[in-house]
């Protein structure tokens, strides 16, 4: 038996850097705000643990997140040689799960990542799993192949999700003034 939606005590828990980079494979950018005000509304989430990979550069991204409603969970990084940042967060997500356990009806687990198919396994067996929402139907773990009843994926929320670039003004314009000129 599936866990109902309706629950008003769902949490996510959510592999950032899976989600971010599988969606802009696709050629779009999720919008994080709208995905957690979609989350809220068709999943009934309570909370949001977003694991992400903590860099102190991005401290303006992580007070944007947390202002959109996420819980951030950070990993500490390292800087590999060839400048990239590496920052597993696969431990903490599990662990995190299984500490909010008793405090949850449903989880929704997001990646598409085969790591978390034990934990999702676990959670099915136990009734506790509300979904698991895959960021690309197009390339995800075959381990998850025979989970499909348990599956959503978000390639078909891209209307809904995508990121919207906001459409510079040209000099001198104040947006305003359109309205002035029709009184």
């Amino acid at each position: 038996m599936e866990v109902l939606s309706q629950s008003k005590n769902n949490y996510a828990f959510i592999d950032s850097q899976n989600v971010n980079l599988a969606i802009r494979e696709q050629g779009w950018i999720l919008d994080f705000r709208r995905f957690r005000r979609y989350l809220e509304d068709k999943y009934k989430i309570a909370k949001a643990f977003l694991f992400i990979g903590f860099v102190p550069q991005n401290q303006d991204l992580y007070t944007s997140l947390q202002k959109s409603g996420y819980i951030l969970v950070f990993k500490p990084t390292l800087s590999l040689p060839n400048g990239k940042v590496k920052g597993n967060v696969d431990a903490e997500m599990v662990l995190h799960t299984m500490i909010e356990y008793p405090y949850y009806d449903g989880a929704l687990i997001v990646t598409g990542d085969g790591d978390f198919y034990c934990l999702v396994d676990y959670l099915i067996k136990n009734k506790k799993l509300l979904k698991l929402m895959i960021p690309n139907r197009g390339r995800y773990s075959s381990l998850f192949r025979k989970l499909m009843s348990h599956i959503v994926f978000m390639n078909e929320l891209k209307g809904k999700l995508e990121h919207q670039k906001k459409e510079a003004l040209p000099r001198g314009r104040n947006p305003s003034d359109s309205l002035r000129s029709r009184f």
